[in-house]
């Protein structure tokens, strides 16, 4: 075999694992962070903040006595507070029995403080993954700005057919007769755009300059590749971003309906694609893939996909949106997310939907690669959305997660004492073994599934 062909491959594979690698190291920094600062705030002294395990590579102690260190396996970290034994926050029963003698010294562990230190400290590092994410949504949404009214053409994509008489900056009035409503009106919009006719050529009516006029431009939702899935088939086999799909299976096309209802009525079977790109005219083949859908009334809806979403003729022009609807969307989107992975969780559980829509790392490395490959802002997002799924994971009543700490502080703060050390133990050990026996399963839908 001739290596080089092996070349493209392996650079492949290490974008993927350098993408996994920075994606998680970030999260878990600000994860930790919160535990540290937290902690620190509330008087209780940490020892080590590690990014990483095993080895260290790298060390430095600050003034407050703190050793900052970067470990050789960048697969999690953790933070290592007076008090405790190892990275799960478990009790060193020697260095307790030392500080029991002194209440300044033993205020400055963690199983010696206030309960209210305690709790702020652990869960402060979910809440960090949360506020996270809302500040890089809210960013991303500040930058973006929001569509224009009336809506208004921006960048015209690149057609094989071109764009007729549409210019750049036309606002769109209405279509073959019917008035466009307000964009950002969800049902109005959507009701137009059902009323659209599926033709190739549309008779649009714009504001050009200040006056009326009507112009023929190519169909609104042609079928454009707008985004690529990671790990989808159309991932898989090569398609991108602004790639046009001229036919399926010598049916020609020119409606993003046409190819969602060849798509959805293949029941799996291998799809024949002409594609178009730069002027290039390709052939691909692919099979869609089965996936469980959110719909609207909280259930789960299976379909045949392939993993692009639509794009519009045009891309609508933007204008800038103020920081506080910025805020409030990036705190909306952040509990979308959360919201939408529980009711995963809950519908896996209940067997409504196939277990292998949980990914494990393998898979997060794969996805974590694609985002990175399509751009700068779209890695960004894909961070902020496991920040959010490691904040919320966190906070599963699970013994050694955030969570389940939070629930023995609960138990204390009721019963008026802490659960027994022995029952920790044994509690915790419980714990680790459902977190493990969580990792096995996941990276074995990785393996396994389709």
């Amino acid at each position: 075999m001739d290596i080089t062909t092996l070349i493209p491959e392996f650079g492949g594979l290490i974008w993927t694992i350098l993408a996994f690698v920075v994606a998680l190291s970030v999260i878990v920094a600000v994860h930790e962070y919160g535990h540290y600062i937290v902690g620190r705030w509330s008087g209780i002294h940490a020892e080590t903040f590690s990014l990483g395990f095993g080895p260290v590579l790298w060390s430095r102690v600050d003034k407050r006595g703190t050793r900052w260190q970067i470990a050789a396996l960048p697969f999690g970290g953790y933070v290592k507070f007076l008090g405790d034994s190892n990275a799960a926050s478990g009790k060193d029963e020697d260095t307790m029995a030392e500080a029991a003698a002194d209440p300044v010294q033993l205020r400055r562990t963690m199983h010696g403080a206030p309960l209210w230190a305690r709790a702020a400290t652990v869960a402060a590092g979910p809440v960090f993954n949360f506020i996270m994410s809302i500040l890089v949504f809210t960013i991303i949404m500040f930058g973006r700005g929001e569509v224009r009214e009336p809506l208004t053409v921006g960048d015209l994509l690149t057609l094989p057919q071109g764009t007729y008489g549409l210019q750049s900056g036309d606002e769109i009035v209405g279509i073959n007769g019917v008035t466009a409503p307000a964009f950002d009106d969800a049902e109005a919009w959507r009701a137009f755009t059902d009323n659209v006719p599926v033709q190739p050529i549309l008779d649009y009516s714009v504001r050009r300059d200040g006056t009326e006029m009507d112009v023929q431009g190519p169909f609104l939702f042609p079928p454009v590749v707008g985004m690529v899935v990671p790990r989808s088939a159309a991932y898989d086999v090569g398609l991108k971003v602004d790639d046009v799909i001229l036919s399926v299976d010598e049916q020609p096309i020119f409606a993003f309906s046409q190819l969602k209802d060849q798509v959805e009525s293949s029941d799996g079977r291998v799809l024949l694609l002409e594609v178009w790109r730069d002027g290039e005219v390709m052939d691909f083949a692919l099979a869609p893939k089965r996936l469980d859908e959110p719909q609207a009334d909280g259930g789960y809806q299976t379909y045949w996909r392939i993993g692009i979403s639509a794009g519009m003729t045009f891309e609508p022009a933007t204008e800038p949106v103020g920081a506080g609807r910025a805020f409030v969307a990036g705190v909306e989107q952040t509990g979308t997310i959360i919201k939408g992975s529980i009711s995963g969780l809950w519908h896996m559980v209940t067997g409504a939907i196939s277990t292998c829509n949980l990914s494990g790392p393998i898979g997060i490395a794969e996805t974590s690669g694609a985002m990175a490959s399509q751009g700068a802002q779209n890695f960004v997002w894909f961070i902020a959305v496991l920040s959010t799924a490691v904040g919320m994971l966190n906070l599963f009543p699970i013994p050694a997660l955030d969570g389940g700490h939070l629930v023995f502080y609960g138990y204390e703060a009721v019963a008026g004492r802490p659960p027994s050390d022995k029952v920790l133990r044994v509690l915790m050990a419980a714990g680790i073994a459902v977190i493990l026996t969580m990792m096995v399963f996941a990276l074995g839908n990785d393996i396994f599934c389709p």
